[in-house]
């Protein structure tokens, strides 16, 4: 089975932060994987754009260099990587003065008529001064776009600055604020599964199903994000932006069309129907860690603090979280989050378990009966799994196992697994927002956030410890099991 592909319309993509890390570890291979792909049209043009100095042609060998490494083996075509870096241009251009903005608008006029995507690969500190540059020298055309990663603000009152900076120089339709967990193939397969077939939906409510859990682990430490990750913390880094969108996705009702704003409509009906955590509760429903020195990778590794190389830190680099949904639907139904760095393995799930059989009509001698599970694996190996209560084969009398019917999405399908950012890039030429974050959303799942923070602040909420390699602070294992359930720790 194949994958349709579709054309999109020439256009000039801008990055700015060219020459930065997210170019030259996603953007660049991304945009390259859709070359290949055929859905660019001519002409096409990708515009770095950054402070250093360099010429079309070192660019050029930046972005080669970048493919070199960062392409899996045999993806590396020099017939494609000649085509893809002949359009590639670049500017020096400074945010908080004139330098080189002339040159970019002079690049830019050459194709007035094409789609053009600002994305700025840059920190959220410099996005006024850009967007005001890009207003001042006339850059804004009627098919103009921009885009901006996370982080929206350290909270409320912060992302409400930025969303303002950015808003007064660009209509709402216009602003594109990504989270490329959005992009995965199995967040959207969820919509499919839900809203595509007659079996799960009516079972998708407080009557059939007991608990769901969003795990988003990683194996990896503070890498090169001390500084940035320090001010953080888990909650700030992951909780407030990709795994509140996951929960949006599991949680909303059935929105009218898959127009992006009937989408982004029930999202944000459950953020603000998420149930406060304030610091009457605080402590008994949440955890915060941080990891020590241990064992990952099968090598030794340090603690957070020796990683900082600072001596005392109180941010957690873990969080868990059992989180309600205040609505017919879910009322009832905890949803257990967690997130944390240096933790047992790299994995990003949801599972959902569904209620108990109400009454058994085997004897004891046929085992145990388990609850169904639908698994939806975000990566590693994306894919869905649904377990199963099945008669174990042979003679002898009847004996149950519990059985996944498991589908892989790179073994049920012939094609390619994209990229998250390959798809998010270009619906942002498409003007397709559904996978993007509406301001209200933004400023809502921070209205959530916010009182947590200021809990932890209040009480003194202390990190607990947790020795890297492992699935985080035995607080957390607590906070489910005293409940009478377990995390999904199957890797």
């Amino acid at each position: 089975m194949s994958s349709q592909i579709i054309p999109v319309e020439p256009f000039d993509y801008v990055v700015f932060g060219g020459t930065g890390d997210l170019a030259e570890r996603k953007l660049l291979p991304a945009l390259y994987h859709r070359q290949i792909e055929g859905q660019f049209t001519e002409p096409t043009r990708i515009i770095g754009a950054s402070r250093a100095s360099l010429t079309h042609n070192d660019y050029r060998k930046f972005a080669t260099d970048a493919l070199r490494e960062h392409l899996k083996p045999g993806e590396f075509d020099e017939a494609q990587v000649e085509k893809f870096t002949s359009r590639l241009h670049y500017v020096s251009v400074d945010a908080k003065s004139e330098q080189g903005w002339d040159e970019l608008k002079k690049i830019l006029d050459e194709g007035k008529e094409r789609i053009r995507a600002f994305y700025l690969a840059v920190g959220p500190a410099i996005f006024g001064d850009i967007s005001e540059r890009i207003r001042d020298h006339k850059l804004i055309t009627k098919n103009t776009r921009i885009v901006v990663e996370k982080p929206i603000g350290r909270d409320l009152a912060s992302a409400t600055e930025l969303n303002d900076t950015i808003g007064r120089v660009f209509r709402e339709e216009q602003i594109f604020r990504i989270d490329h967990y959005l992009g995965k193939e199995t967040v959207q397969n969820l919509m499919a599964l839900r809203f595509a077939n007659a079996l799960y939906e009516p079972l998708w409510n407080s009557a059939h199903i007991d608990h769901v859990q969003i795990t988003v682990s990683e194996s990896v430490g503070l890498e090169n994000r001390a500084g940035y990750y320090d001010k953080a913390g888990a909650l700030r880094d992951m909780v407030q932006n990709h795994i509140l969108q996951l929960v949006c996705f599991v949680a909303m009702e059935a929105p009218t069309s898959m127009d992006a704003e009937a989408v982004r409509d029930e999202k944000l009906k459950v953020l603000r129907a998420l149930k406060p955590i304030t610091e009457a509760n605080a402590e008994q429903v949440t955890v915060r860690g941080q990891y020590r020195a241990g064992a990952s990778a099968g090598g030794p590794v340090k603690g957070y603090l020796e990683e900082l190389e600072g001596g005392v830190s109180n941010t957690e680099t873990f969080v868990a979280i059992k989180a309600e949904i205040s609505n017919w639907r879910w009322a009832g139904v905890p949803f257990y989050i967690r997130t944390g760095k240096r933790m047992a393995g790299r994995m990003s799930e949801i599972v959902i378990t569904f209620k108990q059989i109400p009454h058994s009509i085997f004897d004891q001698a046929a085992g145990r009966i388990s609850a169904n599970q639908l698994m939806i694996r975000l990566q590693p190996n994306e894919g869905v799994k649904q377990s199963l209560m099945i008669k174990d084969p042979g003679p002898g009398g009847m004996r149950l196992r519990n059985v996944p019917l498991d589908m892989s999405f790179a073994e049920a399908f012939a094609v390619r697994n994209a990229d998250a950012y390959e798809r998010l890039l270009l619906d942002v030429v498409r003007n397709n927002q559904t996978l993007f974050v509406r301001r209200d959303e933004v400023e809502a799942a921070w209205q959530w956030v916010d009182p947590i923070l200021k809990a932890w602040e209040t009480t003194g909420q202390p990190v607990q410890g947790y020795t890297a390699g492992t699935w985080g602070p035995s607080q957390s294992i607590a906070l489910i099991e005293r409940d009478g359930r377990t995390w999904n720790d199957t890797i």
